[in-house]
Formats: structure tokens, sequence, C-alpha cells
């Protein structure tokens, strides 16, 4: 399996996170919550797309509703494969670190 990229991780954690309530809106909302960015809705999508046919997350859509414009909610979860993946980056990122002290950033020296 390949490695996630940091966007890949990002995007399954904010789908952990939400469950049965992950749907664009609230993954973009979730991301910006966790990471302070600002993800442009095309990048969302494009970025969904991408986990999707990789096997990482399954879709299934919603009822449609009039707030929508009689549109379907696409809701995301992950797949086994995109646990698996997620635990892996996870474990790679303990890797990493290990033997790495803490380091506290002075307030307004963090790039």
């Amino acid at each position: 399996m390949k490695k996630l990229t940091i966007n890949e991780e990002i995007f399954l954690i904010s789908i952990w996170h939400l469950q049965e309530e992950a749907y664009g809106v609230r993954i973009r909302k979730k991301i910006w919550e966790l990471t302070g960015d600002n993800i442009a809705f095309g990048t969302l999508y494009n970025t969904l797309d991408h986990l999707a046919r990789k096997g990482y997350v399954g879709t299934r859509k919603g009822a449609p509703t009039a707030t929508r414009g009689g549109h379907n909610k696409v809701y995301y979860s992950l797949t086994p494969e995109g646990e698996t993946a997620l635990h892996r980056a996870r474990s790679l990122q303990k890797r990493l670190w290990r033997g790495i002290p803490e380091y506290t950033f002075e307030e307004g020296s963090e790039s």
C-alpha cells in the first residue's frame, strides 16, 4: 500500500471525526477546524473523488432536500483500506518522530 500524502491524511481524519455526517461542506469545515486551512470547493471535491478512486472512501447518496434545490448530499465513509492507510500513516509518524524531543515554538516564530 502506498503512503498517504498529508492532504489525504487530513481528509481521511476529517471523515473519521464526522462519521455519519461526513459530506462535503461538513468535511470542509472539519478540515478548517483541525488545520486552520480553508479548502476551496474544487480542491475538496477533487480530493474526495481521488480518495474514492483509490478505494480509501466509499460514498452514498442521501435523500434530496428542498434547501439544496432537490439535490442529494453525497456522504463519505472510510473503507477498510482507508482505515488501514490511516493506521499505517500514524504508525509511520510515530516512527519518524521517535527520539525527537517536543519543541515549543515561541509565539510569532512559527512558520
